[in-house]
């Protein structure tokens, strides 16, 4: 079910075994919509955009809650060959909304949310351009193998309750393993507690740079316009194996150097505070860059890639001493930027040499789905 160094199945044989009153938990709290959802307006984001318009509802996960809750099982599907593709996706969109209707109602401790999104394969079924529906090209460091590259079907379960986010995940991929998909991979993440921006496992502030207003979101994450796709965007997830050790062996001022910022609070060392913008033109007195030219909050600025902002939304894992990191999850509205921010890494970052990508995919994060708007149904011709 999953590869080596994966531990998303012991977790789950063992809070099976040890909790199994927590099932009730292991809901998901959702109105009509085929997503998890949280209170407020990005339960069922469908704003009018003027008179004559209304945008679908939006996913729950990718902007709302606000403070991503603190675990995740974010777990890749594949589905049956192409020529059973479209009637599977249809069926696997049925299965999860009746797996949803039954679970949502005791969602209430859990603060559950569920994201669906379609990989590749899928999306070319449109035949017509699809956001996100080109594969990933290959990138430096990554350890690639059929199994955790790609994949049709990603299902991202977050909860602030570890035990009901591993059972609602293994209640979904039950279900959709009942209509023909089978797990490639999955693992479980983690996020440390504290408001805003919270350390990663190297220890330093993590998702400073993330659009943050509704203005800001709407222009870079969510798809708009008159075409079939508004209300989605387009997920990125990767599997970053970490040289934790290696890098926490490097001096506190080498270490600031390699991130471009202080350990401390996360301020740019071009100056300014903990959530003040990177000034990438900022120089000492002797003319050099304050943050040096290498380091990676300079390589992956989106003013130096010119690709835009993404939404990041990632977690620590730890699957042993030997194989941990981050779990990358990412929303935005062209697959380009990603991939131009992940091109400008490659060809010089000074964190790069601490990570390998061990698990990959892109995805296509449709608007939440309904009995009347069908999962994926602006890619396969069917509309409500």
């Amino acid at each position: 079910m999953t590869t080596q160094g994966d531990n998303s199945s012991m977790l789950r044989r063992s809070l099976l075994g040890a909790l199994p009153a927590m099932a009730a938990l292991a809901a998901c709290r959702s109105g009509a919509s085929g997503t998890a959802a949280v209170p407020g307006p990005g339960t069922a984001d469908s704003t009018a955009q003027g008179a004559s318009r209304q945008v679908p509802a939006r996913q729950a996960g990718v902007d709302l809650p606000v403070q991503p809750q603190g675990h995740v099982l974010l777990s890749v599907y594949g589905l049956p060959a192409r020529a059973g593709l479209a009637p599977a996706v249809a069926r696997v969109g049925e299965v999860l909304l009746e797996a949803l209707g039954v679970l949502r109602k005791e969602a209430e401790a859990a603060d559950l949310t569920v994201t669906v999104g379609l990989g590749p394969r899928v999306a070319a079924l449109a035949g017509r351009g699809v956001p996100g529906g080109l594969e990933l090209p290959a990138f430096a460091r990554e350890e690639r193998s059929d199994r955790t590259w790609g994949g049709d079907l990603m299902v991202q379960v977050c909860g602030r309750d570890a035990a009901a986010v591993v059972l609602a995940d293994e209640r979904l991929g039950e279900t959709v393993a009942a209509e023909g998909a089978s797990r490639r991979w999955s693992q479980a993440g983690f996020r440390l507690p504290g408001n805003g921006p919270v350390r990663n496992l190297l220890g330093f502030p993590d998702g400073i740079e993330n659009p943050r207003t509704r203005s800001e979101l709407d222009r870079e994450v969510w798809l708009d316009g008159p075409g079939p796709f508004a209300g989605g965007t387009v997920a990125v997830v990767r599997r970053l194996r970490v040289d934790v050790p290696g890098f926490l062996a490097q001096s506190p001022v080498r270490q600031e150097e390699v991130i471009g910022r202080r350990k401390g609070d996360g301020a740019p060392l071009s100056g300014g505070g903990p959530s003040g913008r990177l000034d990438l033109s900022a120089k000492s007195a002797r003319g050099r860059y304050l943050v040096p030219a290498m380091a990676h909050a300079r390589r992956a600025n989106p003013n130096a890639t010119g690709s835009g902002r993404m939404l990041r939304r990632g977690y620590d894992y730890r699957n042993g001493p030997d194989d941990q990191g981050l779990l990358f999850v990412s929303f935005q509205r062209r697959l380009r930027t990603f991939t131009a921010t992940q091109r400008r890494l490659d060809e010089g970052d000074d964190l790069m040499r601490f990570v390998t990508a061990t698990a990959s995919g892109a995805f296509y994060v449709p608007p939440a789905f309904t009995p009347e708007r069908p999962l994926g149904a602006e890619l396969l011709g069917e509309r409500s």
